[in-house]
């Protein structure tokens, strides 16, 4: 399904109108009337601390694990400087595997196909010992790069290792990467059966997730020409980042951990991808995660000239050589990036092997038993420089010694790069849990631009009082960025939009923030269909994000022949000149002016803002805005409207009815309805908002409800 976004993007200040207090100076009890008389400020001390956890194994020459050490035997330094261990524990982990599950549960034929669950890792508490002498691997399935017969493989691998090499102390959590984002299907657990459970559902409900490629999509694999290039460092970048999000989820835990990843291969483009790949790597090397990564194609046997999964390449190429070197090249190059992964954080890759479940068990293997020592850097800067690691026995003691030589520390918000910041927008958006750092409250609407098209105006507000300002060139301004994307039903982006707002302002206006909401609005023109928007906003001053996701539809209109069809109801009291906006993201003056004459409520230059929350004061007018829609007419019929408010049964107000004749020149004879009345001789509560509409002529009628709040 495509789309095509509209290009317009608008910020405003919108007016709340409301009693403004100022807050003045107190003086605390206790202070010393010469602090009072200064007015000196109340002085706040702030100290931070960063605890450190190192996974150490001990072995003798033999390799067997040495027992019975203490925190005194291990000297730590950090940067050379001395390091007090404060946190100090024994890892004891068996090896010898479980009885085998030969059999599982059969689902009825009948019986519907489970849906695949959703959870997260669940972080450790204070005293929590639930992980103590336990082997933590995370099953890790990149079903975007795997094609189904990979697929298929990876999972059946995953199910011969649970069934029969899973031992009493291995728990097993199970990730996913699919469309666009990290799914944790099972935090870490010792019951297999659910294990087994999720693995089956995900293989038999696979084609309903999958992308497929057909005959047609075969030849033109070769059609994008230079964009493909840049598709494929998006794409690339993507997949490192969902490993990055991976790790940072798997950080909540302080014991050794391991990342079984299972994908077909991933390339580099050059050096486009060196930047996030660097920021995976540390990622895991600071949350003590160790990729092991599987090249779900096992033992691959290439045709000379190509397989039929792909288009010819024609050419002398396919009688040199140079065809089947320049496929061998691409295989060892995907390859490649595997091994780097595995090698940077202390796994190791499995490439070339057909029973993939090996990877698994040398990654269990490799986890024998070993010790957690946890100290509080002296170093409390967030620079996010490394930290150089370097642990050691004392004399009269001999082993040798597996651990991290180091890690990242953290950074501060304000010390962030520009990739820095983008990486933890991408990161947020992916991540399964919203976070709700800021306030925001968003609204969907849609209106029938066409047989075919909708245009779906978002509108999401921010309380001002939750941003913050920073003097910048002796004017106010606040820093805002905007990231979202759209999904179908598939779970397939269908649109996304990325805007960064530098909103200035002047001295009055920044006075006024703590009254005023941000109200931010783009649109996209989008096809009937039930969708999920899921929308991020970022204070680019402090870092802190608010997530706002919710699911819409946009009906067929085409489809509906009893009532009258009409669009939804956007209710507002404000209404706002588009010279006054404070942030226009529309570069092109000519596309935000087309942009404008497409969304509807854009008239005369003029925009009506939603009001979103639907809460109004007395003192404020109601607009009321929506559209009416008569196809496959002549001449478009009168049409009767008006709404009213209702408390309970009783009737608390209505709008003398409104008679509309008049349509717009199109094929829908689009009838604009437009409501203004005050508000201030309705009573305050709750009411139930009704809009109705008529048509005498043909016998229809549409009726909207919506609740509404009115305050004092």
């Amino acid at each position: 399904m495509k789309t095509r976004r509209l290009l317009t993007t608008c910020l405003l200040i919108v007016l709340a109108v409301g009693v403004r207090e100022r807050a003045g100076a107190q003086q605390p009890a206790g202070t010393p009337p010469q602090n009072a008389a200064a007015g000196a400020d109340t002085v706040t001390f702030k100290t931070s601390t960063q605890l450190v956890i190192e996974t150490v194994g001990v072995k003798d020459k033999s390799g067997k694990p040495i027992e019975g050490l203490t925190a005194k035997d291990f000297n730590i330094t950090e940067d050379g400087m001395p390091q007090t261990i404060a946190f100090f524990e024994y890892q004891k982990l068996p090896e010898a595997p479980a009885d085998a599950i030969l059999t599982t549960a059969a689902v009825p034929a009948a019986a519907p196909m489970p849906k695949l669950p959703r959870t997260q890792i669940a972080p450790e508490r204070p005293g929590d010992v639930r992980y103590r002498d336990r082997r933590l691997l995370a099953l890790y399935f990149d079903m975007v790069s795997m094609p189904i017969p990979d697929q298929l493989r990876a999972l059946e691998a995953a199910q011969k290792f649970i069934r029969t090499q899973m031992t009493p102390s291995d728990l097993v959590a199970v990730m996913m990467f699919d469309n666009g984002s990290v799914r944790v299907l099972q935090d870490f657990t010792e019951d297999r059966e659910r294990l087994l459970s999720i693995i089956e559902t995900m293989a038999v409900g696979e084609d309903e997730n999958a992308t497929l490629t057909d005959d047609s999509s075969a030849d033109t694999g070769a059609a994008f020409g230079q964009n493909d290039a840049e598709f494929n460092i998006f794409f690339t970048d993507r997949e490192l980042s969902a490993l990055q999000t991976a790790a940072t989820m798997l950080g909540k835990l302080n014991e050794k951990k391991a990342l079984i990843y299972f994908a077909s291969g991933l390339r580099l483009n050059g050096a486009n991808n060196q930047a996030q790949l660097h920021a995976t790597t540390n990622a895991a090397i600071k949350a003590g995660v160790q990729f092991w990564s599987i090249d779900a194609r096992g033992l691959t046997a290439s045709a000379p000239l190509g397989d039929a999964s792909k288009g010819s390449p024609g050419g002398q190429a396919m009688y040199t050589g140079a065809s089947a070197m320049t496929a061998m090249t691409n295989i060892q190059r995907t390859q490649d990036t595997l091994w780097t992964l595995a090698a940077d954080t202390g796994g190791k890759a499995l490439l070339d092997v057909n029973d993939l479940s090996m990877g698994i068990v040398n990654a269990q293997k490799a986890f024998s038993s070993y010790y957690i020592i946890g100290y509080y850097t002296s170093n409390a800067n967030l620079d996010g420089k490394f930290r150089r690691i370097k642990i050691s026995l004392r004399e009269g003691v001999s082993g040798d010694l597996d651990y991290r030589q180091g890690y990242y520390a953290g950074k501060d918000f304000s010390k962030f790069s520009t990739a820095d910041k983008e990486r933890q927008l991408e990161d947020a958006l992916m991540l399964g849990d919203p976070i709700t750092e800021l306030t925001i409250a968003m609204e969907v609407n849609y209106f029938q631009l066409n047989r075919a098209e909708y245009f779906v105006p978002l509108v999401v507000k921010i309380p001002g009082s939750e941003l913050a300002l920073a003097k910048k060139r002796g004017a106010e301004h606040t820093l805002l960025d905007f990231i979202g994307e759209v999904k179908d039903e598939f779970g397939s982006t269908v649109s996304n939009v990325r805007d960064k707002a530098d909103v200035k302002l002047s001295d009055n206006t920044a006075a006024e923030l703590a009254t005023r909401p941000f109200a931010y609005d783009t649109g996209f023109t989008m096809l009937p269909g039930k969708y999920t928007i899921k929308m991020l906003v970022r204070d680019a001053e402090t870092g802190r994000i608010g997530t706002y996701q919710t699911t819409f539809v946009i009906p067929n209109l085409n489809k509906e022949e009893k009532r009258i069809t009409t669009s939804s109801v956007v209710l507002s009291s404000q209404r706002q000149d588009m010279r006054d906006a404070v942030f226009n993201a529309a570069k092109d003056k000519d596309k935000g002016q087309v942009a404008q004459s497409v969304n509807p409520l854009v008239q005369e230059g003029i925009k009506l803002i939603p009001s979103v929350t639907r809460v109004f004061t007395r003192n404020q007018d109601m607009y009321v805005y929506l559209q009416a829609y008569q196809q496959n007419v002549d001449t478009a019929h009168p049409l009767v409207a008006f709404v009213t408010f209702y408390h309970g049964q009783e009737k608390a107000f209505e709008t003398p009815p409104m008679q509309v004749t008049e349509s717009l020149n199109n094929r829908l004879k689009t009838m604009p309805l437009k409501f203004s009345f005050p508000l201030q001789k309705i009573p305050p509560g709750e009411y139930l908002c009704q809009v109705t509409v008529l048509d005498p002529m043909g016998e229809k009628a549409a009726f909207w409800q919506g609740q509404v709040m009115l305050a004092q």
